[in-house]
């Protein structure tokens, strides 16, 4: 790998200055809700360095999101995230990104969250999944920051239509899948996370073994006045999703339970990651 001066520009926010103030009203006015996605987002040496940094899950600081709704892992430690990581977080988490993002998505005083609550780093394996789902709505550990706009990068080079894994973006009813986005090598989708901003990746990935499905997951927030009402994820089953449906229903009533008891302790993903794990393992013994 070749090493890029550490002055180099990892991303070019001149240029996305600009497209941002173009597309603000064709973003703030898409369907299903507010939305858009933006190829060739890193400077290509920064989005191959960032691909080639992206550490095996199997590494330390991985949090196995591992349940009914969901198998993917997550590492959020910015201490066990590899520097150049690092950098690009640090780079999309700045004051200078974060004013430009709010003049996209229209939503003032946007502000980047340090302690990287359930982003960071995420990747998937072969069979990996994510259901239909809202976003939680307010920071686990800050009472009046209201989860407002995601943003995820995915670095996935080779990746083929067949191999699934597409962000689905169901309309507020839960009807339909509107619009599907493939997570091609640095492509960067931006969206609101309202309380009825159904998305996800429900069909299990089909990529061949030994890849992954890797993204930078960025969550941003809004400082409100009074403490806005707080919700854990809502996963949602979709129609047709038959037996399924009561099954996905009674796991988000546990995850809910998770998040009230870990907003209320203090602790962090890692608890319930190992749960996880030792039920996981007596599974497959």
């Amino acid at each position: 790998m070749v090493q890029q001066d550490t002055q180099q520009q990892i991303l070019d926010l001149d240029k996305w200055r600009s497209t941002f103030r173009e597309q603000a009203d064709s973003y703030q006015e898409a369907y299903p809700y507010p939305h858009a996605q933006f190829d060739g987002f890193l400077e290509a040496w920064a989005a191959r360095e960032a691909m080639n940094a992206f550490p095996p899950v199997k590494g330390d600081g991985w949090i196995h999101y591992v349940h009914v709704n969901e198998k993917k892992h997550g590492l959020n430690k910015m201490d066990a995230i590899p520097s150049f990581l690092q950098r690009v977080i640090q780079t999309l988490n700045s004051d200078e990104f974060v004013a430009e993002l709010s003049k996209l998505t229209g939503i003032e005083g946007l502000k980047a969250d340090p302690t990287l609550e359930g982003g960071g780093l995420h990747q998937s394996q072969r069979g990996g999944y994510l259901n239909i789902h809202a976003d939680f709505t307010v920071h686990p550990h800050k009472r009046n920051w209201r989860r407002r706009v995601n943003l995820l990068i995915y670095l996935n080079e080779g990746w083929e239509e067949d191999f699934k894994g597409h962000l689905e973006l169901w309309d507020r009813q839960m009807e339909a899948c509107r619009a599907k986005i493939s997570p091609i090598f640095n492509r960067c989708v931006v969206f609101n996370t309202d309380e009825d901003s159904y998305h996800g990746l429900p069909e299990p990935i089909q990529c061949p073994e030994g890849m992954t499905r890797k993204s930078i997951a960025l969550y941003y927030f809004t400082e409100e006045k009074t403490a806005p009402r707080k919700r854990s994820t809502n996963y949602r089953a979709r129609p047709g999703d038959g037996i399924k449906s009561l099954f996905i229903y009674l796991d988000k009533q546990l995850v809910n339970i998770y998040s009230n008891v870990k907003g209320v302790l203090g602790i962090n993903d890692d608890f319930v990651s190992k749960i996880l794990n030792i039920f996981n393992r007596k599974k497959n013994k």
